[in-house]
């Protein structure tokens, strides 16, 4: 029986598009609180040149961070609102 919940691995390297159907990039890796368990970022790697001009922000090494609360869906694709990310 299905709980509705993604292991970590099925995650990463999906392809991240805005529900426009804008490319972004792919998940590279998810940040989250340590405490609660509650997911904070996304974090992009092989972004777009459409990505490096919105104004996410960036982890230390600049790559680009999505906020988890811009996700709508994922599936095939991680799709994101791009009116929650400006």
């Amino acid at each position: 029986m299905q709980n509705g919940k993604n292991p970590y691995s099925t995650i990463l390297s999906k392809m991240i598009v805005t529900k426009e159907g804008k490319r972004l990039g792919f998940v590279k890796d998810i940040t989250f609180e340590t405490k609660s368990g509650e997911l904070i970022n996304i974090v992009v790697k092989d972004s777009t040149p459409y990505t490096r001009n919105l104004n996410l922000e960036k982890t230390k090494s600049d790559e680009f961070l999505i906020p988890y609360s811009a996700i709508i869906a994922i599936g095939d694709f991680v799709i994101v609102s791009e009116e929650d990310l400006i």
